[in-house]
């Protein structure tokens, strides 16, 4: 298998018709009234919001902004309230500096100097809103982490990755790009770099200290068990590259699972007792 763009071009009409029938679905199988997510203004959650619009109407679903003074950013509520604008999506911003400055406060431990451990409490955050407007107008939290990223454990546990479904989970980045456009999303918003926003000049790319195009491709590789070596000199990087992806993949997979529990009973929550989401 040649490792080259064209390996992860996708039916795109194909993708966008699963997506919508399975958010559509389970809200319907839920009882539920529609759907609560964040918009960011980034690509995953613009592209996940107008998916939700395209499966059950903009009208059911409801795209929060969540800005907060350190990291307030204009363009991204600009650029959050196009896409809402454009698939008829509600929106509503809940500026969380007060609560954050609360939750400083309230630990004597704090360290403000600790940007890892502060975007993190801003994350769960996040999610304590997300989940509050769920819960008091009966709506399913909608996720928006990609393939890439979860692959990668570049997301705070109990915070961005928290939702009920996440339809655009294995979809890598460049993937959500393509399918984004193929909706209507205009190509520069598609294009935009992508940030969790926790801190300051935050770039995703920077972080990872990998470009997605070249990421997507090492994932796909590891995913099919093509070896390293081989994944080096197909996309002319350095094994050791490849190796330090493979290694963080491996390394992260607790935090794509739910808490581990010793095996004590007939059949255990998470681990052999699994039920169907349909009804029975």
């Amino acid at each position: 298998m040649k490792l080259e763009a064209s390996v992860l071009e996708l039916h795109f009409d194909d993708v966008e018709t699963r997506i919508k029938r399975f958010i559509k679905t389970y809200v319907e199988n839920a009882g539920a009234k529609g759907i609560v997510l964040g918009m960011s203004g980034g690509i995953d959650s613009n592209t996940i919001a107008a998916l939700s619009a395209l499966a059950i109407g903009g009208d059911k679903v409801l795209g929060i902004m969540l800005p907060e003074a350190e990291t307030y950013n204009p363009q991204d509520i600009e650029d959050a309230k196009k896409v809402a604008d454009q698939f008829g999506i509600q929106t509503q911003v809940c500026d969380m500096t007060a609560a954050l400055e609360g939750i400083y406060k309230s630990m004597p431990i704090f360290d403000p100097n600790d940007r890892l451990c502060k975007g993190n409490i801003k994350a769960r955050t996040r999610m304590i809103c997300l989940y509050y407007h769920a819960n008091k107008q009966n709506r399913i939290v909608c996720g928006s982490s990609d393939k890439s990223e979860t692959m990668m454990g570049y997301f705070t546990k109990w915070g961005d990755a928290a939702a009920d479904i996440s339809p655009i989970m294995d979809l890598y980045k460049t993937q959500v790009r393509k399918l984004a456009v193929h909706i209507g999303i205009s190509e520069e918003l598609a294009a935009k770099p992508s940030t969790p926003a926790l801190w300051v000049n935050q770039k995703a790319e920077d972080e990872l200290g990998i470009r997605y195009e070249v990421l997507d491709l090492i994932l796909f590789g590891l995913e099919r068990f093509i070896p390293s070596g081989e994944i080096a000199e197909q996309l002319s990087v350095e094994v050791s590259q490849v190796e330090d992806v493979k290694k963080r993949w491996l390394a992260v997979e607790h935090k794509r699972r739910m808490p581990l529990t010793p095996k004590l009973e007939y059949r255990t929550v998470g681990t052999d007792f699994r039920l169907p989401h349909s009804k029975y």
